[in-house]
């Protein structure tokens, strides 16, 4: 292990807090440390708690002394995502006119982690109204993606993904309607996991009104990490029960024992004629096949369901649901970024009229996710993109003359199953230089744990994802 505790993983930290090797107060400082030396070039970190934070680490400690540990976190330095309630903080979600919107008590994730005995250092900075694939907006700032500043960190959970990255806590925490935990992985070179939708609960007591309602199907929480072993333990504190969420499943246990080896079918999908495919997407895609097949798993190159009929079906349910309610509040409280990208994601969505056409379209969601139930049958895990393309130049969603088709076409593997609930694993395999790579694996509902297993066997053959410095 690296002597510097900050750049252990969040596994590696539990594992000494718990037996006593070190302190939570010395992991702490040296995460807090570390927020200090490398967070100024990538504003990773918009909130930081560091006096919350040694209170916490004195407090687990004590704790660990008289009762033990209280759940696979106890200690342990993170970061969650600003768009989650804690309590006495303002929950932004990157919007101006929300500065000053304090959480009475802490959110679904919030509570949780504490729960589990985690020691939250800060928060992270998402775009404006976390509903971007770059992380900027004017009441934070401009997040930087740690390889390359050229380079979008992904959203929304950019903080997230850099952070982690970055060393800046073991484990970082994001949410994902449309690839907000997935896509920041990918672009950092870090692992981020979409769970089943219903599997953690995500209520927030700050909230002005309810979620829509393919919003609250849509959305998930999730982790993002530098090992599989830490997206395993982080599922277990995230995925506790909160009766304030309506949609969860009671499946925290899923987490519990340690993975197992248990190769199956893969359909392999390294190539695809919906969009322009980079060829160093290709190859991850191959090497990372190539793998999973040397440790026992039948991989096949077959094809899929549409990615890309189920990304339109994402433009045509979500972009019309907003129109009727969230656009509007954009169109309000927005920066200007985001008001452009969000011309992007609506420009050739047809408007859907009334409550009636809209059930309609959105039936077809059933259609959609039997194609998909009924392929997983076969192939249990699929090997694929997380986009079509490498990792974009920051703020490209906010050019003139970005090609909308173009650009939805590329993300189709990543925002096509948001919509269906099924759960994503973004893994770094492959290498560009200076530009992250990786590759998506997806699976049926309540698969998660299957990807984790596959995601560990891609794990030990690329070696461990060991910590940047964003300083150069």
């Amino acid at each position: 292990m690296s002597t510097e505790l900050w750049a252990w993983t969040a596994s590696e930290l539990a594992d000494a807090i718990s037996a006593g090797r070190i302190s939570s107060v010395e992991a702490t400082e040296s995460a807090l440390a570390r927020m200090e030396a490398v967070n100024g070039p990538i504003n990773a970190v918009v909130d930081p708690l560091p006096e919350q934070a040694m209170e916490a680490a004195r407090a687990a400690d004590a704790e660990l002394k008289t009762s033990g540990p209280r759940g696979p976190l106890h200690g342990v330095p993170i970061t969650v995502k600003i768009n989650v309630d804690y309590k006495g903080r303002a929950t932004t979600n990157g919007v101006v006119a929300y500065k000053d919107l304090i959480a009475p008590e802490d959110g679904s994730v919030v509570r949780n982690l504490k729960a589990s005995g985690a020691v939250i250092i800060g928060r992270t900075n998402t775009p404006c109204y976390s509903m971007r694939g770059c992380t900027n907006n004017d009441l934070h700032g401009h997040t930087y993606n740690p390889h390359d500043k050229t380079l979008t960190p992904g959203g929304s959970s950019g903080g997230a993904g850099s952070a982690t990255a970055a060393g800046i806590g073991a484990m970082g925490h994001g949410n994902d309607i449309g690839g907000s935990v997935r896509y920041p992985a990918y672009c950092c070179g870090i692992y981020g996991l979409r769970p089943t939708a219903g599997i953690t609960p995500a209520y927030n007591p700050s909230q002005l009104a309810e979620r829509p309602i393919v919003s609250q199907m849509a959305s998930v929480q999730g982790p993002l990490a530098r090992s599989i072993e830490d997206i395993r333990i982080t599922m277990q504190a995230l995925a506790q029960p909160d009766p304030r969420d309506i949609w969860q499943v009671p499946l925290s246990t899923m987490f519990d024992a340690p993975l197992t080896h248990r190769p199956c079918k893969v359909a392999m999908l390294a190539e695809t004629d919906d969009s322009q495919v980079d060829p160093e997407v290709t190859a991850a895609i191959r090497q990372a096949g190539a793998i999973l097949a040397e440790a026992g798993y039948q991989v096949e190159e077959v094809q899929t369901p549409s990615f890309h009929e189920a990304m339109m079906f994402w433009r045509l349910i979500l972009g019309n649901e907003m129109r009727g309610g969230l656009y509007q509040l954009m169109l309000k409280n927005g920066d200007e970024k985001l008001k452009k990208s969000m011309e992007l994601m609506l420009e050739g969505v047809p408007v859907i009229e009334g409550r009636e056409e809209f059930l309609q379209a959105f039936a077809k969601r059933s259609t959609l996710l039997r194609q998909w139930q009924m392929f997983f049958v076969d192939y249990p895990i699929v090997l694929t993109a997380m986009t079509w393309i490498k990792p974009y130049l920051d703020d490209l969603d906010v050019i003139d003359g970005t090609d909308s088709d173009w650009f939805f076409r590329a993300h189709g593997p990543m925002m096509g199953t948001p919509t269906l609930g099924l759960p994503g694993l973004s893994v770094p395999v492959g290498t560009v230089p200076g530009v992250p790579m990786g590759v998506q694996l997806i699976s049926d509902r309540y698969g998660d744990r299957r990807l984790l297993e596959a995601g560990a066997v891609l794990e030990r053959a690329i070696g461990a994802t060991l910590p940047i410095d964003p300083r150069g």
